[in-house]
């Protein structure tokens, strides 16, 4: 019999991502898991635009509808009534139907009842969409930590941390701009609300595209990609996340920090976007276009402080600085500055002086954006959406209940000075509270 000339067949060979070692680490690594938490930015600036939509308009709407002040306080307000009550169950849908699956479901809602909203024909029906608007944005943030712990080494971390939440600063410094000008040029601010819903629901299908729970099965990951989002776990994050745990998955202790840590610094953060354009007005005598710059140059500070913070941190901690001493080092002097600036703030008499210090304040404080590196980093992998949820719930409701403290002081004692120094406890309390919180020994060496 003949014996075939023709080469043999070689079978192609199959490589395991998770176990290519050398193979893996001599390619280039592609970059999804960055473009994904490039969609996680764009998803939480466009959610705070939507929310600020509304106090741009309720001008407008509150002469169109007639409505009373204490009407259009319970309509501004109704948003986070279910947001708050929508973080925890938000956070256990999370883990148990993947990031990927919540993020498209609740971006297409609130996009819908964005649009909704433009649709409106009296308080009452404003106020329904409003609410449902806060239940359907309410499990943005905790899905974010939640692909932080899916898509990142630790190492990264911080850096998804800050990515994810820089967003909401820059928003809101953006959202008053953007929904002003479509207000003004379209002469219509049911339009305005139609289009920012249009938005949201178009990042809803990019969102459904591109991410996956799964980095292994992304078509777009290559070995030395997963190689890096593997790097110091001892299990692939993926299948971590699907083993059985009991409780929440995370030390008492650091639970209790991580609480009081996020809702203090909330109480500064919510209290300054809240009441600071009154502090403008009447503490330094700003005009309303002077508001608006002032309040831009402050939030965008806060935006950039945040991306800087995380870079920072995980900056440190590839030169060889414990984990701990580098998340815990960092927020605490970002609190300490935060505490020392509004101190100081009442000291000051030039008005300029007042917004650059103010807005050197929210530069340092959005390094709290580093929280949301903690549920990845102290949770079980399979609570992680539920911590992080539970994390929200707290800065959700210091973010309820500030700009009613803040009032009650005013009305009070009459000026600002209290309302700083009030701000100021609030800083010192988060200082305190992220100290409390235990990161040697938990989960770090074997991460999973």
């Amino acid at each position: 019999m003949a014996r075939s000339s023709a080469p043999a067949q070689l079978s192609p060979i199959e490589i395991d991502p998770a176990t290519a070692g050398p193979l893996a680490a001599t390619a280039r690594a592609t970059t999804v898991r960055w473009r994904i938490f490039a969609i996680i930015f764009l998803l939480t600036m466009v959610n705070l635009i939507d929310r600020v939509s509304l106090s741009i308009a309720m001008p407008t709407i509150g002469k169109e509808f007639s409505l009373s002040p204490s009407m259009q306080g319970l309509i501004l307000s109704s948003f986070f009534w279910a947001y708050a009550l929508l973080q925890i169950p938000g956070g256990w849908l999370i883990d148990r139907f993947g990031p990927r699956r919540v993020i498209t479901w609740s971006t297409g809602l609130w996009g819908t009842f964005q649009v909704l909203a433009g649709f409106a024909t009296g308080g009452a029906s404003l106020l329904f969409a409003r609410m449902f608007l806060g239940a359907a944005e309410a499990p943005l943030f905790p899905s974010g930590g939640k692909l932080i712990s899916l898509w990142l080494a630790p190492s990264e971390r911080s850096r998804g941390a800050v990515m994810m939440d820089s967003g909401s600063p820059l928003g809101v410094a953006l959202g008053g701009l953007i929904i002003a000008y479509l207000i003004a040029t379209l002469d219509s601010w049911r339009m305005a609300f139609v289009i920012a819903g249009l938005a949201t629901l178009v990042l809803g299908w990019v969102s459904w595209r591109y991410l996956r729970d799964d980095p292994s099965v992304h078509p777009l990951v290559n070995p030395a990609e997963l190689a890096k989002i593997n790097a110091g776990r001892a299990t692939p994050a993926a299948e971590a996340a699907r083993a059985p745990v009991k409780g929440l998955g995370i030390a008492a202790r650091s639970l209790t920090g991580l609480l009081l840590g996020r809702s203090s610094w909330a109480m500064v953060y919510f209290g300054l976007l809240t009441w600071g354009p009154s502090y403008l007005a009447q503490a330094r005598g700003f005009d309303i276009k002077g508001i608006g710059a002032a309040t831009f140059v402050i939030f965008i500070c806060g935006a950039l402080g945040s991306l800087t913070g995380g870079f920072l941190c995980d900056g440190l901690i590839r030169k060889g600085v414990r984990r701990g001493l580098a998340v815990k080092g960092l927020l605490t002097f970002s609190g300490l500055i935060a505490l020392g600036a509004l101190l100081l703030l009442p000291t000051l008499s030039n008005p300029i002086a007042a917004v650059a210090l103010l807005a050197m304040t929210a530069f340092f404080l959005m390094w709290g954006s580093l929280y949301w590196s903690f549920p990845a980093l102290l949770a079980a992998p399979a609570r992680v959406g539920l911590i992080g949820g539970v994390m929200n719930l707290a800065g959700s409701i210091g973010g309820i209940f500030v700009p009613i403290l803040v009032g009650v002081i005013l009305q009070f004692f009459g000026g600002f000075g209290a309302v700083l120094a009030f701000f100021a406890i609030c800083a010192a309390l988060f200082v305190m509270a992220t100290l409390f919180i235990s990161l040697d020994g938990q989960r770090e060496v074997a991460d999973v």
